[in-house]
Protein backbone atom coordinates (compact mmCIF):
# COMPACT_ATOMS: atom_id res chain seq x y z
CA UNK A 1 0.00 0.00 0.00
CA UNK A 2 2.90 2.41 0.75
CA UNK A 3 4.70 1.39 -2.26
CA UNK A 4 1.72 2.10 -4.81
CA UNK A 5 1.72 5.92 -2.78
CA UNK A 6 4.99 6.32 -3.16
CA UNK A 7 4.85 5.20 -6.59
CA UNK A 8 1.92 7.24 -7.43
CA UNK A 9 3.82 10.36 -6.25
CA UNK A 10 7.18 9.46 -7.64
CA UNK A 11 5.01 9.50 -11.61
CA UNK A 12 2.93 12.72 -10.30
CA UNK A 13 6.61 14.80 -10.26
CA UNK A 14 7.71 13.49 -12.77
CA UNK A 15 4.80 14.43 -14.64
CA UNK A 16 4.95 18.12 -12.95
CA UNK A 17 8.89 18.06 -14.62
CA UNK A 18 8.21 17.31 -17.66
CA UNK A 19 4.86 20.18 -17.89
CA UNK A 20 7.07 22.69 -16.64
CA UNK A 21 10.18 21.58 -19.11
CA UNK A 22 7.57 22.04 -21.84
CA UNK A 23 6.98 25.27 -20.66
CA UNK A 24 9.84 26.81 -20.14
CA UNK A 25 11.24 25.71 -24.11
CA UNK A 26 8.30 27.06 -25.37
CA UNK A 27 9.14 30.46 -23.81
CA UNK A 28 12.29 29.85 -25.16
CA UNK A 29 11.37 29.32 -28.68
CA UNK A 30 8.81 32.17 -28.38
CA UNK A 31 11.77 34.05 -27.31
CA UNK A 32 14.25 32.98 -30.20
CA UNK A 33 11.05 33.54 -32.81
CA UNK A 34 10.60 37.20 -31.59
CA UNK A 35 14.40 38.20 -31.59
CA UNK A 36 14.73 36.74 -35.19
CA UNK A 37 11.42 38.53 -36.53
CA UNK A 38 12.68 41.51 -34.50
CA UNK A 39 15.66 41.26 -37.06
CA UNK A 40 16.07 44.42 -39.65
CA UNK A 41 14.64 43.28 -42.87
CA UNK A 42 12.31 40.44 -41.24
CA UNK A 43 8.59 40.06 -40.75
CA UNK A 44 6.58 38.77 -37.78
CA UNK A 45 5.64 35.63 -39.87
CA UNK A 46 9.46 35.13 -40.31
CA UNK A 47 9.53 35.00 -35.83
CA UNK A 48 6.68 32.66 -36.17
CA UNK A 49 7.88 30.14 -38.51
CA UNK A 50 11.21 30.11 -36.55
CA UNK A 51 9.97 29.68 -33.31
CA UNK A 52 8.26 26.71 -34.53
CA UNK A 53 11.46 25.64 -36.14
CA UNK A 54 13.06 25.42 -32.79
CA UNK A 55 10.14 24.20 -30.87
CA UNK A 56 9.80 21.17 -33.02
CA UNK A 57 13.51 20.97 -32.61
CA UNK A 58 13.54 20.48 -29.02
CA UNK A 59 10.22 19.03 -28.20
CA UNK A 60 9.93 16.55 -30.95
CA UNK A 61 6.04 15.02 -30.77
CA UNK A 62 4.61 17.86 -29.42
CA UNK A 63 1.94 20.12 -31.99
CA UNK A 64 2.39 23.34 -31.11
CA UNK A 65 1.16 26.73 -33.29
CA UNK A 66 2.12 30.18 -33.27
CA UNK A 67 0.99 33.70 -34.45
CA UNK A 68 3.73 36.73 -34.48
CA UNK A 69 1.93 40.36 -34.74
CA UNK A 70 3.66 43.72 -34.87
CA UNK A 71 3.21 45.58 -31.98
CA UNK A 72 4.14 48.72 -29.58
CA UNK A 73 5.99 48.24 -26.71
CA UNK A 74 6.79 51.03 -24.56
CA UNK A 75 6.21 53.55 -27.80
CA UNK A 76 9.05 51.24 -29.77
CA UNK A 77 7.81 49.22 -32.51
CA UNK A 78 8.26 45.70 -31.58
CA UNK A 79 7.11 42.00 -32.32
CA UNK A 80 4.91 39.29 -30.34
CA UNK A 81 5.22 35.97 -30.66
CA UNK A 82 2.76 33.49 -28.93
CA UNK A 83 3.28 29.72 -28.99
CA UNK A 84 0.51 26.95 -27.95
CA UNK A 85 0.85 23.86 -27.44
CA UNK A 86 -0.98 20.71 -25.43
CA UNK A 87 -0.23 20.67 -21.38
CA UNK A 88 0.84 17.39 -21.40
CA UNK A 89 -0.98 15.67 -18.80
CA UNK A 90 -0.01 11.79 -19.51
CA UNK A 91 3.44 11.60 -21.25
CA UNK A 92 3.09 13.79 -24.11
CA UNK A 93 -0.42 13.76 -24.53
CA UNK A 94 -2.34 16.74 -23.31
CA UNK A 95 -5.81 17.55 -22.16
CA UNK A 96 -5.60 21.93 -22.82
CA UNK A 97 -3.62 23.91 -23.98
CA UNK A 98 -0.24 25.95 -22.24
CA UNK A 99 -0.06 29.61 -24.36
CA UNK A 100 3.45 31.33 -23.98
CA UNK A 101 4.43 34.81 -25.66
CA UNK A 102 7.65 36.34 -25.87
CA UNK A 103 8.11 40.66 -27.51
CA UNK A 104 11.45 42.10 -28.96
CA UNK A 105 11.96 45.78 -30.08
CA UNK A 106 13.06 45.46 -33.98
CA UNK A 107 16.32 46.64 -34.27
CA UNK A 108 17.05 50.33 -35.20
CA UNK A 109 14.64 51.90 -32.40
Amino acid sequence: MIGTLVVLIALALLQLVLALHVRNTLISSAHEGARHAAAADREPADGAQRALEVASQSLPGVDASAQAAAVRIDGADGVRVTLTAPIPVVGTWGAGNMTVEARAIEEGQ
